[in-house]
């Protein structure tokens, strides 16, 4: 999800809700603590060279029970990033501590956002002499027919 796609939902809802793929809620006294660009500049398996660059929201979980991030302030903390940092209409990654610090791509459901899981990949198959995957067949839906069936004193056996 883009960050123009997150400011037009926030002008919208009445609550700013992260919902995670277990379907357990971020609590909902979380705090926003950086809205920022994460740049990434690498080179894959395969020798390429590469850029990335994102939106970048980090939640924290306080013990400020009574603390509640509502749109308009969350509005504010990105139009004032946008001004400061010069940031652009980009993905977002959202950082959230569980057991260790996790990334998260984000969607919305109409009501929620929500955190999805993230996946590592290669990105230079080819160069890694990974096969392509094969196609995986459901044997109940391969095609019979009676002239390979065995039958007594057929001699197949």
């Amino acid at each position: 999800m883009k960050l123009s796609a997150v400011k037009n939902i926030l002008n919208t809802v009445e609550a700013v809700n992260f919902k995670l793929a277990d379907g357990t809620f971020v609590p909902e006294h979380f705090h926003v603590t950086e809205v920022g660009v994460v740049s990434k500049h690498f080179i894959d398996c395969g020798g390429t060279v590469r850029t990335e660059k994102r939106a970048n929201f980090q939640l924290w979980d306080a013990d400020d029970f009574e603390h509640r991030l509502k749109p308009a302030k969350l509005l504010n903390i990105i139009s004032l990033s946008e001004k400061v940092l010069g940031m652009e209409d980009l993905e977002i990654e959202v950082e959230y501590q569980s057991n260790t610090i996790g990334k998260y791509s984000l969607e919305f459901d109409g009501k929620d956002f929500l955190l999805v899981n993230m996946q590592t990949a290669c990105l230079a198959n080819e160069a890694c002499g990974i096969p392509p995957a094969k196609p995986k067949v459901n044997l109940v839906q391969l095609p019979t027919t009676n002239s390979g069936t065995c039958t007594p004193g057929g001699g197949c056996c």
